[in-house]
């Protein structure tokens, strides 16, 4: 499995377009099953997502194009994207996700939570090897999958099981989808990969919240323990790889060892600067998730 993604992020945009009409085919064909079993609030957070993710992207492809010569400018715009994105998925997990794993059961809540931790690790730690560099596209693409079709049975569980439950979980959920798609886009076109493999993450919640709220499992509070301490596990596990690390072996600002000191004091203090930017992006982040929970 590992080496057919590879092999599907490798091929550009020869292959990059048939996973987006597979990814989005299926969407459609949910969407239409959804609307015959009036699962409304389903595909409303799950289009919302989709569109989220895809606006992201897109912004992400023509940004990285303008400033592909532009080191200075893309940085900045790179550490903003990391630092928005993680920001907000830190807070969005343990401001909604946390709190209601623990209020079904708090013991399997709180496994669910190391479960999907360990998950997110495992997934980095096959799909990153000493060989690759920094930032590898790999990982990227399968967590953020991985990562939103939990989001998706997240949602399609508690609406199953909730149906009066109003939209504040699916806000909390895809309030990051934007800045994650942006931050992904770039890192895949910068490396010299296909962005239209970002339509598997983009369309996954929508896919997996409505298979689950088509089926319509009975409700169980253990159950729902372990499914939304996974999500969360794993959400803290992505929003921790995207935080900008601007330092000597970061993705952003990395500077070789074989750099003079004079020139490695100068990019140290642009170093400095970048890290000003992280923390500044990454709390903003996180204070517009804890804007739009205070509106609603």
């Amino acid at each position: 499995m590992t080496s057919l993604l590879a092999q599907l992020t490798d091929r550009g945009d020869s292959v990059g377009p048939i996973i987006a009409l597979l990814a989005g085919g299926g969407m459609l064909l949910l969407t239409i099953v959804g609307i015959w079993a009036s699962l409304g609030k389903l595909l409303g957070i799950g289009w919302v997502a989709f569109a989220a993710m895809g606006g992201g992207t897109w912004m992400g492809i023509q940004s990285e194009r303008r400033s592909a010569g532009a080191t200075k400018g893309q940085s900045r715009r790179l550490i903003w994207a990391y630092g928005l994105s993680s920001g907000a998925m830190i807070t969005s997990t343990t401001l909604f996700l946390v709190p209601t794993a623990m209020s079904h059961q708090a013991s399997l809540g709180g496994l669910g939570i190391a479960i999907g931790i360990v998950l997110g690790f495992a997934i980095h730690a096959m799909h990153v090897s000493t060989e690759q560099p920094a930032g590898s596209v790999l990982p990227v693409v399968w967590e953020l999958s991985l990562h939103s079709f939990g989001a998706g049975l997240v949602i399609g569980a508690v609406y199953a099981a909730m149906p009066a439950l109003g939209p504040t979980l699916g806000v909390a959920i895809v309030s990051h989808k934007a800045p994650a798609g942006y931050a992904a886009a770039r890192r895949l076109v910068r490396q010299g990969h296909s962005a239209w493999v970002l339509m598997v993450p983009a369309s996954a919640v929508c896919i997996a919240a409505l298979i689950v709220g088509i089926v319509d499992p009975p409700a169980a509070d253990g159950l729902h323990a372990l499914v939304f301490g996974c999500a969360t596990g794993l959400f803290l596990h992505v929003a921790i790889d995207f935080l900008p690390r601007c330092g000597w072996e970061g993705e952003i600002h990395t500077v070789p060892a074989s750099e003079s000191a004079d020139r490695r004091d100068a990019s140290g203090e642009r170093v400095r600067g970048a890290r000003w930017k992280a923390i500044g992006s990454t709390l903003l982040g996180g204070g517009l998730v804890v804007a739009a929970w205070a509106l609603l």
